[in-house]
């Protein structure tokens, strides 16, 4: 969780009362081929990560909490009030979507004033309202241009301004950080950071992309398939991932068995030597970097763990070469590019792979 609440100004949302109680949902969403049922519980000041591949429900939740799809059961209730069947302009809630949808023909000034207009403030202090939004957004100096005449961070902020400047009790951002090229991404995305740290209603994100939910997130929902297969905060996640989807995520090798002391039996495949004693039904995960690949078997290796394997293909990822193997035991190596030259490795190559035990991590499945 974030630490001090941000102080309160006359233009920026005020502090929920003490008994708010943040958001409770329950969102089923049933489109024949595909049903949605995710519960969500957010206290107000945190904000929460829906993270999951592409068709996995995230965005026709994000949806259900706008009240832009309706529920074919469940529930939505925010601090306490019953929301199900409001319909959207109803909603104390805001949204940034992906492509951010400013109004082309009004300046961000006025973008931005658009919300308290509509709720019914006067047009002397929307404008006085927007103006402080966009110097607390840095973009002071912007507040006459229009959505043509912004960079992709510009109108992004100018998006988050408009969204905060209706006093939200819930705020929705769909992919925010999209649209936006890698160098922009960086900024952007450290500053919604401390502007979300600000935020002390509820804020859910959605994204497929990991970077985003464990930096902006203190927790993560992880859909698969129209139901939640994990959640925690990101340190949890990232270090025991339930599903090939978050592992890969992650970056880690998964797979599952049953434990018997320091021995992993995998469902599929061979056993895996560990250091943790455990019983019972397990994952074990480890590191691409964690794999050592030989050309011939290695003999007096101090790895418990040795297979013999064939490299399925080679990509480049970061500054290393990530070499998918097939073989006794699926799974991806990490190495520098000058030990792939030495290995000689290509498609069709056979290799031998070793895994000490303290570089994998069992833990109860």
């Amino acid at each position: 969780m974030r630490s001090t609440p941000a102080t309160t100004s006359p233009s920026s949302p005020s502090a929920p009362p003490s008994s708010a109680e943040g958001l409770d949902a329950r969102l089923v969403v049933d489109r024949g081929a595909f049903r949605l049922d995710v519960t969500l519980g957010v206290r107000p000041g945190e904000v929460v990560a829906l993270l999951g591949p592409n068709g996995a429900g995230k965005t026709t939740a994000l949806r259900a909490l706008a009240g832009l799809a309706p529920l074919s059961e469940g529930h939505l209730r925010l601090d306490g009030v019953e929301l199900t069947g409001s319909p959207p302009e109803a909603r104390p809630v805001g949204v940034v979507f992906q492509d951010y949808l400013l109004f082309p023909h009004l300046s961000a000034l006025d973008n931005v004033a658009f919300g308290p207009r509509c709720q019914g403030v006067r047009k002397s202090e929307a404008r006085l309202q927007a103006a402080a939004w966009l110097e607390r957004m840095g973009l002071t100096d912007r507040a006459g241009a229009k959505p043509r005449g912004l960079s992709g961070g510009q109108a992004q902020r100018v998006a988050l301004a408009r969204a905060l400047a209706t006093r939200p009790r819930l705020l929705l951002l769909d992919e925010p950080l999209a649209a936006l090229d890698a160098r922009t991404r960086l900024d952007v995305r450290s500053q919604l950071r401390r502007h979300l740290a600000e935020f002390e209603a509820v804020a859910v994100l959605v994204t497929h992309d990991p970077l985003d939910a464990m930096v902006l997130a203190d927790r993560l929902v992880v859909i698969e398939h129209g139901r939640v297969v994990q959640e925690g905060a990101p340190p949890d996640i990232a270090r025991r991932p339930r599903t090939d989807y978050i592992a890969q995520l992650v970056g880690l090798n998964l797979y599952r068995g049953q434990a018997e002391g320091h021995t992993v039996r995998l469902d599929t495949g061979p056993a895996i030597t560990t250091t943790e004693d455990l019983t019972g039904p397990v994952f074990v995960a480890f590191p691409p970097n964690a794999v050592t690949l030989h050309r011939d078997r290695p003999t007096g290796s101090s790895a418990r763990n040795l297979w013999r394997c064939e490299v399925e293909g080679l990509e480049t990822h970061g500054d290393q070469i990530r070499a998918d193997l097939a073989g006794e035991l699926p799974l991806a190596a990490d190495l520098t590019t000058v030990a792939a030259a030495e290995l000689d490795l290509h498609p069709g190559a056979t290799v031998w792979a070793t895994v000490k035990a303290a570089q994998t991590h069992a833990y109860p499945a």
